[in-house]
């Protein structure tokens, strides 16, 4: 969340045993079953200095002074880390984008298997759409894979004008394929 709000943030990790942990768990008001606790230790996974999501990173243990300055210092007195793909907002894209990039890369993929059929290699045109360079090598396999790479890509960065996505699919088949 402080990643997405292009602010710093730092972890503190409250280290202590399983077993006084339990013990603390009892004294809640609504404590936790032994075996959810069980689950939940499980589960538990550490944090880490050397992630960039974990640091700065600051282990408390019980009884120990808590390091206020460190981590006033983490917070305020250095900058933001720069935003990642990860905290990004995807763009805004129609509500059929994704129907009609479905629709349009399996147009095309059915129009290069049915030329392929019929033994056409080269540059082979694709109505409405361009030209695909096909080899003879070129397998129904290797098109579907690329097929769904590409989706993958387009999704994350979808495109305004749905009548871009055919030359677009076209190109990086093109690129992929040679």
């Amino acid at each position: 969340m402080s990643k997405a709000s292009k602010t710093t943030q730092c972890t503190v990790h409250c280290e202590v045993s399983p077993e006084t942990a339990w013990q603390w768990n009892q004294l809640r008001q609504d404590p936790y079953t032994r075996e959810t606790f069980d689950a939940l230790t499980m589960r538990f996974e550490s944090p880490d200095s050397r992630n960039r999501w974990d640091a700065p990173l600051f282990t408390v243990l019980a009884g120990d002074k808590i390091p206020l300055e460190e981590m006033h210092r983490a917070l305020y007195e250095r900058k933001a880390p720069p935003p990642n793909q990860s905290t990004q907002c995807a763009p805004l894209s129609s509500t059929n984008f994704l129907y009609e990039m479905d629709r349009i890369t399996q147009d095309i993929m059915t129009a290069i298997l049915s030329a392929q059929q019929l033994g056409l290699e080269g540059e082979v045109k694709i109505p409405g759409h361009g030209t695909c360079v096909l080899g003879a090598h070129t397998t129904a396999a290797q098109l579907s894979r690329l097929r769904r790479q590409f989706l993958a890509y387009t999704k994350l960065h979808p495109t305004s004008d749905t009548s871009r996505i055919g030359p677009l699919f076209l190109q990086f088949l093109n690129t992929s394929l040679h």
